[in-house]
């Protein structure tokens, strides 16, 4: 494969140019179409002077579209920046702030579609990290940070083509693939899901949103092979239905016979859910990966051969990702808990803008997961924990912090303490404590209405409690791991009419 992805998709496109490329939303676009409208937007790119590895803002809600526009910022020398068209403009602003996006994209604006957002202002100063850090740039990745604001992580054109080298290996698809997109395709993980059927000359459909009536429907309808979930979609999916309307998808699903390969992540599965995840997709194979954004996810796999033996573990890494368990003492020994620290030809250039933050990601070459592991003697690897308090709900990782200050944004709210707590469906639910200002009382609806201005809906609490202060612990600083013990025991009260 190529090392660039303009020219892998080009090829691809040239390849397999009548066959039906992406379906969705109303669009149907053949490999032959699908070049075409990414040339016109290429041209359009350099017709306003687009330089290479100029970052571009991408509007993203899983349309055919979206791909056209990433494919024509590569083919134009640009570097994708995938930004959800439901982000509220304040996040959306500290996400350019990072990247420093000299145009902005969105094939489904009603205005234009193509937004320079340097005219009146000043571009960045070229400098020589921002340079590094771009080169041979393919995607900017927005992740959560311990501070509460985005990382812009850089993966290139080299590696990311590599981590879609290494999955083709895995799974073999073909131009008779039938892929069906409900991953968000502002996140790696859809990106990589979407990228390896389009390569492989196979058919995306795409859904803008999740439904699970609607996702058990379209996997027999339009005669699904493969695709890629988190375990939250599944546990939705297994609480809305009733047990009659899942034994009939399942049905439904074993008589067209089409589905071979679901490939899950992005939060622990469970024992319980794999096993019955697995007997609904039968005789489909499941494969759960483990990765993350920085290292271009997909760097360990639990096989569907190895489940019975190592159920729990995140399996074994993939040819040529090498691992190591590092505590606070050194490099651990097996069983021994330590922080998983990965090194492959597949790691991000850097963040975007945070020279110090990338030092501090790196550990002699190593890349610092912030997840506790532990090894086995046999080569399997067991997640046990998290250095840090990320929260994650649904597959997104969430910060604390980030949610803690959009909360004290909010008219009224004096104080506020965040943290996670265990969900059967959603992973972990959102959990704030509120200490409101003296003599207020907090009206839900409007705080609701102002934290949609500031935050992303998917990192809304799930729960508010009210009260007077906040747990400290021996140091008088507030204690976020008390949090839970705090609200059993304290005088809380939930407030009313607030819904997740």
């Amino acid at each position: 494969m190529d090392r660039n992805l303009a020219t892998s998709l080009e090829n691809a496109a040239l390849a397999y140019g009548e066959r039906m490329a992406l379906c969705g939303e109303g669009y149907d676009l053949t490999y032959a179409q699908f070049l075409a409208r990414s040339r016109e937007v290429a041209t359009q790119l350099r017709e306003v002077g687009i330089e290479a590895h100029d970052p571009v803002m991408v509007k993203c809600s899983n349309h055919p579209l979206d791909f056209v526009a990433f494919f024509g910022v590569w083919m134009a020398g640009g570097v994708v920046a995938p930004v959800h068209r439901t982000t509220p403009e304040a996040v959306t602003a500290a996400m350019q702030g990072k990247a420093k996006c000299r145009f902005a994209l969105d094939l489904l604006s009603d205005s234009d579609s193509l937004v320079n957002l340097w005219r009146g202002g000043e571009a960045p100063n070229a400098d020589e990290s921002r340079e590094k850090t771009l080169r041979d740039g393919a995607l900017i990745i927005f992740t959560s940070g311990s501070t509460g604001l985005p990382k812009a992580a850089v993966l290139s054109h080299t590696a990311f083509s590599g981590k879609l080298d290494q999955n083709q290996r895995q799974f073999s698809l073909s131009p008779e693939t039938v892929t069906m997109l409900v991953l968000n395709n502002t996140f790696s993980f859809g990106i990589w899901v979407a990228l390896l059927t389009l390569l492989a000359g196979g058919r995306l459909v795409t859904q803008a949103r999740f439904s699970p009536a609607e996702f058990l429907d379209a996997l027999a309808r339009e005669r699904v092979s493969f695709l890629g979930v988190v375990p939250t979609m599944v546990r939705a999916t297994f609480s809305a239905l009733t047990d009659e309307q899942l034994a009939h998808a399942k049905a439904r699903l074993q008589d067209v016979r089409r589905l071979s390969a679901m490939v899950i992540g992005g939060e622990p599965l469970g024992k319980d859910l794999s096993v019955a995840l697995r007997a609904f997709i039968q005789p489909a194979s499941l494969y759960d990966v483990y990765g993350l954004t920085e290292t271009s996810t997909s760097d360990f796999v639990l096989e569907p051969r190895d489940y019975q033996s190592h159920e729990g573990t995140i399996g074994k890494p993939f040819p040529g990702i090498s691992f190591r368990v590092v505590s606070s003492e050194g490099e651990g020994a097996e069983g021994a808990p330590g922080e998983l620290q990965l090194m492959s030809p597949y790691l991000m250039n850097g963040y975007l803008g945070d020279e110090e933050l990338t030092a501090a990601a790196f550990e002699g070459g190593w890349f610092r997961t912030g997840d506790l592991a532990i090894r086995h003697d046999d080569g399997f690897v067991s997640i046990v924990g998290r250095l840090k308090d990320v929260i994650v709900r649904g597959g997104n990782k969430v910060t604390p912090v980030e949610v803690e200050r959009a909360l004290t944004s909010c008219t009224g709210i004096a104080a506020a303490l965040v943290t996670g707590t265990t969900d059967p469906v959603m992973g972990q639910r959102i959990q704030a404590l509120l200490i409101p200002k003296a003599g207020v009382n907090l009206d839900a609806r409007v705080m609701r209405s102002e934290l949609a201005c500031v935050l992303e809906k998917f990192k809304h609490p799930d729960i508010c409690y009210v009260g007077t202060e906040l747990p400290t612990g021996r140091t008088g600083k507030v204690d976020r791991g008390q949090l839970s013990k705090w609200l059993a025991t304290q005088p809380v009260q939930q407030l009313p009419f607030w819904s997740a």
